[in-house]
């Protein structure tokens, strides 16, 4: 799928289960992605904590090629539940398998929604 936009995850040096599993669903499916260590850049991680109150890794958005922020307005943070998997647009934070492939799959980069 020809694509305009493009993936930007936000992560750190740190092992994270989440991004691991998010690095291993993108590169099953081919996705081109760009990734952000906030721990190697203070400027990110200040941006990552403004979007989502906290360092919360992965966080995926949608960019304009070589931008580092979501390439239009997104939700805000719920108040009554957690951001954990929130659809937030072009922004998604800690997401299991489900939500990051529904959510590829609804800006069109999966042919297909999550079916297991």
């Amino acid at each position: 799928m020809a694509q305009t936009k493009e993936i930007v995850m936000y992560s750190r040096q740190v092992f994270c289960h989440g991004v691991a599993l998010a690095r291993d669903l993108l590169k099953r499916y081919n996705v081109p992605y760009r990734e952000i260590d906030i721990d190697a850049d203070p400027n990110m991680a200040d941006n990552l904590k403004t979007w989502t109150g906290f360092y919360s890794i992965p966080t995926l958005i949608i960019a304009n090629p070589g931008e580092d922020e979501p390439y239009t307005d997104f939700l805000s943070r719920p108040i009554d539940r957690s951001l954990r998997g929130y659809d937030r647009g072009p922004m998604i934070t800690e997401p299991n398998n489900r939500e990051l492939e529904n959510w590829l799959h609804k800006h069109g980069f999966l042919e297909k929604p999550y079916s297991r």
